[in-house]
């Protein structure tokens, strides 16, 4: 029987390729076993085919009978007559010429089946898991291989088994674009930082977070046990559907749901043992006593120990008079933690559920600092009838946070730390006689002895009713009510004690607070989806309204009779405290979104969300929010089939947004100007009370608004090897910043839209994995890199903030200080040094005299004179280069994970409270003194060992990029041996599956500190609590 070609296959040259071409994918097809069993499992009747060609119908489905929407069925004789699958998998393609239809669905194995005069029903067998996925993106899902926009997605997987305590943790090295850095490992307060494609405001820069569709304050609210998939919204073409909060990222989390089935029950559980990841090394008593001699007495002061004395901190003699206080080993201890999570699944066609419940306790590292947390959890969805579905979700956490008290400056551990960094070693901790050592703030071991914790304690509900209406085929009505209210309440009992006969604490006091926020919101969304052939288009509409309320409540009393009575009214009302206020906050919005497909090939959608905030004045209340964004999936071109055994996948992204921002310094009314009620004046010789204008403010300021485009390219290579390359460019402008008001008004600073900065980056992925016999691996690696600028600030060229300063031109929070360029090696040098510049105008180190052994400070401008203008702008707090790596391995029943995080091109300063310094009680040098020049000579780690005060080199004198800590490192995250029972084991026991595990988390780093202490420290003077090591044993079991 002959066919008829298209011309443009006519000829010799053209039917030679296509014969070709024909020949190499039945030679794949014969070669590939997953699709010849496809094939073979495909039952056809067969049917003639006429020469003007056939109507061929079916469905697509999966192995486990789920339809693919959104395949592409092509008519082999003319690659142009092809269709795709609806909703249902179901499809009708006419004229067919050919004897075979192809049909493809990116994820899964090309198949090819001869046509017939019956309804196709057609199985398709999975090859790439990744690009099949289902992307969870705004107000819907999408397969991963349509995305036009940039977004990252984790699941469940990823998260199971890590001894972490929040999910902000677990994120660390997971995905390109998302900067996760640990700040400290207090209980309850070890959350990392989250910024997503750099640092986009120099006001609040955290991404939104939406917990099932409805936003959440923090990840710390959420059990990782509960939790599906993890998506982020990186560019302005996946996030603009989320408008004016989306300017910083979106963060969709998804938890679990209920299947169709019989009941599923899951336990995980496990145990953990918890210890600092580092602590500074610091001298012993002897050490310091003789460093502190030798500094007195180079600055002209008499020695203040006798060698007898050193020799009584050497040998211990007397340890009440001349300890040799380990101030950390003291007060660090290991703590434990424990948590069990129960979750069952199941349903029917008319109800499915999932319902969980968690516990977890941890004991931390410090006396008093402890967390406790049990949260539960279902979601249900209900079939009503054809047309009408609804889905209910509720979740309650209550948290209790425990941090201990210090007597010096109250409310919480910080200074506790803080102590325990610079108090000297040659004073005791603890007395033979019960009494304590102290010095002038107090002594820290005294603080945790007392038991006097800051007790928080939290409860966050939340429930979420909804409902789905099928108004016709393909039109969809949804409405969504949800509602957050979280409750915390916090006590700080301070009690009175004597350390000694000497010293004794200030009276005891209560302070208590009770914080409230409430937040309730309402979702009508009209959803149209609709494939006319090679056509698909799906419309969303929607409209959005919430109303946020805050309110809080404080007090405070001192002198109570004693420290077991601790009610608030028996303080002394003379001394009580109280403070207060509510906020409320509107916001409404009106958003829609069109997706358009030609041939699952060419890819276009179009975002706009309009919003309207009570934060602003009328008439600067709505903000208007678009993006465009398109994706050519050319590996579907016909003209690609040639690549197609090694080139399995490839599509380009383009994309262009606006979004938005409002949150500013947390200034809920920032155009109302405030008055004080507190005013007085004199009138007629009588003091009359009044109110007066506090502060000044600016009715037209809106929103911050941040523009961003970007490309990218996704691929698959080899069937093992996935990756993706973006590029971004994203402009803020109307940043909201604190002007100067004109002087006439003798007024505070007020805000403007002013500021303006921009990120440009690059982020890298790429994935590979496959399967020899028994064994598996896999690798997931990923790049990011981000370049921060600073382009308007409100009409001046830089500001300075301590350390650091931002400028015009640089990224945001630079490092501003002299270049250290090496020791003086002599007296004569330095003085030589000194003759040169201390003569000249605006030379600033006057008080101070330069020798041998002090840093030397660079004349970096070249211009002959030491002058301020010599200091330079370094690395910022924010990291450049961030990356990750994670690397699975498996045998048999056996599995092996591994991963790694890290970052580069970023610097923290690290104060004298961390290195110590030479002035007496007050300070604990660490042991890299031992390595100063005074003893090492011009190879030293550290200037000479000099008085502090006198100094020229210590960094409370002059600060300089001697003192600036690269804080680049890898990290190897967590590490995780696990064992799964055979079948022949667990089934019997009533088990479908068993699971042990060991896991390790934040294992070892790699990096250029100086000293011994963790690259991720969140303070200058490391006064946070410690980051965590944690080591658990753990099991999972499924019934």
């Amino acid at each position: 029987m002959s066919t008829t070609n298209p011309r443009w296959l006519s000829g010799r040259i053209p039917v030679k390729l296509s014969t070709a071409l024909c020949l190499m994918c039945a030679g794949f097809v014969q070669l590939s076993p997953a699709t010849a069993l496809a094939t073979q499992a495909t039952s056809l009747r067969t049917a003639a085919i006429q020469q003007t060609g056939v109507k061929v119908s079916g469905t697509v489905h999966d192995t486990a009978g789920n339809p693919l929407p959104g395949a592409v069925v092509r008519d082999e004789s003319n690659p142009r007559n092809a269709t795709m699958t609806d909703n249902n998998g179901r499809f009708s393609l006419s004229n067919v010429r050919a004897k075979q239809i192809s049909i493809h669905y990116i994820g899964y194995q090309l198949l090819k089946v001869t046509v017939s005069d019956s309804p196709l029903s057609i199985t398709l067998v999975e090859d790439n898991k990744d690009l099949g996925e289902v992307v969870v993106v705004g107000f819907g899902k999408q397969a991963k291989a349509n995305l036009t926009g940039s977004v990252a997605q984790i699941k469940s997987e990823d998260l199971q088994s890590r001894p972490v305590q929040n999910v902000s943790s677990a994120l660390q090295g997971l995905m390109p674009g998302v900067s996760v850095t640990a700040g400290q490992g207090r209980p309850g307060a070890d959350g990392s930082t989250i910024r997503v494609r750099g640092v986009g405001t120099l006001n609040n820069a955290s991404p939104y977070i939406l917990v099932d569709g409805v936003e959440t304050n923090n990840l710390n609210s959420i059990d990782p046990n509960d939790i599906e998939s993890i998506s982020v919204l990186k560019d302005a073409a996946s996030a603009a559907i989320y408008g004016s909060k989306a300017s910083n990222g979106v963060i969709l989390i998804t938890t679990k749901r209920g299947k169709v089935g019989k009941p599923v029950v899951t336990y995980s559980g496990n145990v953990g043992f918890l210890n600092a990841t580092r602590l500074v090394e610091r001298l012993t008593s002897a050490e310091y006593a003789e460093m502190l001699n030798f500094a007195l007495k180079d600055n002209g002061k008499p020695e203040r120990f006798t060698a007898a004395e050193i020799e009584k901190f050497r040998n211990g003699s007397d340890p009440d008079n001349y300890p040799n206080t380990d101030w950390y080993d003291l007060a660090f201890k290991t703590g434990v933690q424990h948590s069990h999570s129960f979750n069952v699944t199941g349903g029917t066609e008319t109800v499915k559920y999932m319902a969980a419940a968690g516990y977890m306790n941890q004991q931390g590292i410090l006396e008093s600092s402890n967390r406790e947390r049990f949260s539960i959890r279902t979601n249900l969805d209900f079939t009503f009838s054809p047309r009408l579905t609804g889905h209910a979700g509720l979740n309650f956490i209550n948290n209790d946070y425990d941090d201990p008290n210090n007597n010096y400056v109250g409310r919480g551990s910080d200074q506790i730390i803080r102590q325990l960094n610079i108090i000297a070693p040659w004073i005791a901790a603890r007395k033979a006689d019960g009494t304590y050592g102290t010095i002038g703030d107090g002594n820290p071991i005294a603080w945790l002895d007392a038991k006097q914790p800051v007790i928080t304690k939290t409860q966050n509900t939340n429930l979420n009713l909804g409902l789905d209406y099928k108004l016709m085929e393909g039109l969809v009505a949804s409405v969504k009510v949800a509602h957050l209210n979280l409750t915390q309440n916090q006590r700080s009992f301070l009690k009175y004690f004597r350390y000694n006969p000497n010293k004794e604490t200030s009276p005891n006091n209560l302070g208590q607070g009770q914080y409230n926020r409430a937040r309730t919101s309402v979702d009508v969304l009209l959803n149209y989806d609709k494939q006319w052939g090679v056509h698909g288009l799906k419309v969303l509409g929607g409209y959005h309204a919430e109303k946020f309320d805050y309110d809080e409540l404080t007090g405070e009393r001192k002198n109570f009779p004693n420290n077991d009575v601790t009610d608030m009214n028996a303080g002394d009302a003379s001394t009580s405290k109280n403070g207060g206020y509510s906020r409320e906050l509107n916001m409404l919005s009106w958003f829609g979104r069109i997706n358009y497909d030609l041939m699952g090939k060419y890819l276009f959608e179009a975002n706009l969300r309009a919003d309207a905030s009570s934060r602003f004045s009328k008439g600067h209340r709505w903000g208007y929010f678009p993006s465009f964004s398109g994706a050519w999936r050319i590996s579907e071109e016909h003209f690609m089939e040639n690549t197609r055994d090694w080139l399995g996948y490839l599509k380009i992204r383009a994309s262009w947004g606006k979004l938005g921002n409002q949150d500013a310094l947390d200034d809920y009314y920032p155009s109302l100007n405030l008055y004080n009620i507190d005013g007085k004046a004199v009138f007629n010789g009588v003091v009359t009370p009044g109110y007066y204008q506090g502060s000044y403010k600016v009715s037209t300021i809106s929103w911050e608004k941040a523009t961003t485009w970007g490309f990218g390219v996704d691929f698959e290579l080899f069937k093992h090897v996935t990756g993706s390359v973006d590029f971004y460019n994203r402009k803020t402008t109307g940043i909201i910043m604190k002007v100067p008001a004109p002087k006439e008004f003798a007024l505070g600073d007020y805000y403007d839209n002013v500021g303006a900065l921009r990120n440009t980056g690059v982020e890298i992925s790429l994935g590979y994995n496959n399967r020899w016999g028994d064994w598996t691996f896999g690798a997931q690696g990923n790049i990011s890199f981000n370049h921060n600028e600073l382009l308007n600030l409100g009409g001046v060229e830089f500001l300075n903030s301590g350390n650091q300063r931002n400028q015009i031109g640089h990224a945001y929070n630079s490092y501003y200080m002299y270049h250290a360029d090496g020791f003086f090696a002599t007296d004569a040098e330095a003085q030589a040094w000194m003759d040169k510049y201390s003569g000249k105008p605006g030379y600033p180190f006057g008080k101070y005299k330069f020798k041998a052994g002090d840093l030397i400070y660079a004349d970096t401008n070249g211009d002959g004179a030491m002058t301020t203008d010599d200091r330079k702008l370094c690395n910022s707090t924010t990291p450049a280069i961030h990356f990750g790596l994670v690397l699975n391995a498996g045998w048999k029943n056996f599995d092996l994970q591994a991963i790694f995080s890290g970052f580069a091109k970023s610097a923290r300063v690290l104060n004298s409270e961390v290195y110590g310094d030479f002035r007496g009680d007050n300070s604990h040098p660490a042991s890299i003194w031992r390595e100063s020049w005074t003893y090492k000579g011009n190879a030293g780690k550290m200037p000479r060992v000099s008085d502090a005060r006198v100094s020229p080199s210590h960094p409370s004198n002059v600060m300089s990029d001697f003192w600036l800590a690269n804080t680049s490192h890898l990290r190897l995250k967590n590490l995780q041996l696990g064992y799964t029972l055979p079948q022949s084991i667990s089934a019997p026991l009533g088990m479908s599956k068993v699971r042990f595990y060991y896991s390790v988390e934040n294992l070892f780093t790699i990096d250029a500190m100086k000293i011994n202490i963790d690259p991720e420290i969140s303070s200058e003077r490391a006064s946070s609590y410690p980051l965590i090591m944690t080591n658990s044993l753990g099991v999972s079991i499924t019934f």
